[in-house]
Order: C-alpha cells, then sequence, then structure tokens
C-alpha cells in the first residue's frame, strides 16, 4: 500500500504535529512536576498536580496513539518501510514503549499524586513525579535525531528488498540493450 502525495502529506503533517505537541506536553509535565516538588506551598504543589492530572487524562494519551498511528501509516504507505531501516525501526518501538508508559505508568503515577496531595499528606517520593516526565523527555529527543539524522542504514530484511531490486533492475537493463 503506498500513499499519494496528498495523502502522504496529510499524514506527515499529523505526525510532526502529533509528536510536537507530545514534546511540548512532556515539557510541560516536567516543569509543573519541578514546580511541585521544589516550591514549599501546599496550594501550589496541588495546582500543580492538578494541572499534571489534566494534561495527562485529556491529553497524553491521545497524542501518543495519535503519534504512534500516524508514524505507523506513514511507515507502511511510504518506501521507508517499518523494518526496512534500522532508524524507522527504532522509532516505531520507542514510540510503542512510550505510548505504553504513558498508559499504564505516567497516567496512574500522575493520578496517585494527586489522590495523595488531595488527602492532605504531602508526597511521600516526589521525584517520581519527575522520572516519568523526563525519560519519556529524554526518549522524543532521541527520536526526533533520529527522524533528522536517519542513521544506521537499513536493516536485513531492507537489504535483502535492496538486492532483489538491484537484480531486477539489472535484468531489465539487459533485455533493453
Amino acid at each position: 500500500m503506498k500513499l499519494r502525495r496528498p495523502a502522504r502529506r496529510a499524514t506527515l503533517v499529523v505526525h510532526v504535529t502529533s509528536s510536537a505537541c507530545w514534546l511540548g506536553l512532556t515539557l510541560g509535565l516536567l516543569s509543573l512536576a519541578v514546580t511541585a516538588i521544589t516550591t514549599g506551598s501546599d496550594p501550589m504543589v496541588e495546582a500543580a498536580c492538578r494541572a499534571m492530572k489534566v494534561f495527562t487524562d485529556w491529553l497524553v494519551i491521545p497524542l501518543a496513539l495519535l503519534t504512534l498511528l500516524s508514524g505507523l501509516l506513514l511507515s507502511l504507505g511510504t518506501p521507508w518501510g517499518l523494518a526496512r531501516h534500522r532508524w524507522v525501526y527504532a522509532k516505531f518501538w520507542l514510540t510503542l514503549a512510550t505510548t505504553v508508559a504513558s498508559i499504564f505508568a505516567l497516567r496512574p503515577g500522575v493520578n496517585a499524586a494527586v489522590a495523595t496531595v488531595m488527602s492532605g499528606t504531602p508526597l511521600p517520593q516526589p521525584s517520581d513525579l519527575v522520572a516519568g516526565p523526563i525519560v519519556s523527555l529524554t526518549a522524543y529527543l532521541f527520536m526526533t535525531v533520529i527522524s533528522v539524522l536517519k542513521p544506521w542504514g537499513l536493516t536485513r530484511r531492507g537489504r535483502k528488498q535492496h538486492a532483489a531490486r538491484k537484480a531486477v533492475d539489472a535484468d531489465l537493463l539487459r533485455q533493453s540493450a
């Protein structure tokens, strides 16, 4: 399945936009987490944790899924392929891992922190609030770098497909000569 140019361009815009939003949202979560653990004001801790809850409940999961699905559609509908180039393959698995971590670790962790703060007790491990956004931010920045640099070359499957394509081209050249 190959995407036609308008569909490919629209999907690329959706993918880049959702990825940038996910990265920006993670920066926002990190700044709120740092605010929550460094401030001495209980109302400020509560406000930061509540804002993190809104972000994780309403924005993180849809953006993560949109990024994953648009990236999958791009990889399957363009010559890059999902398993032809190592950088595409690495981005897919990292996006899948960060999506799963957002659903099963980041969101429940933030919700637990909000429940703790709302009950009137201080956060037992404030650094736990910062760990998720730091790990996510590191992964997103790494994925951005490999998207731009496109390192590592072809996978084994990609090399086989490339060799087969060259053989077909050589046969066509011999037949036309």
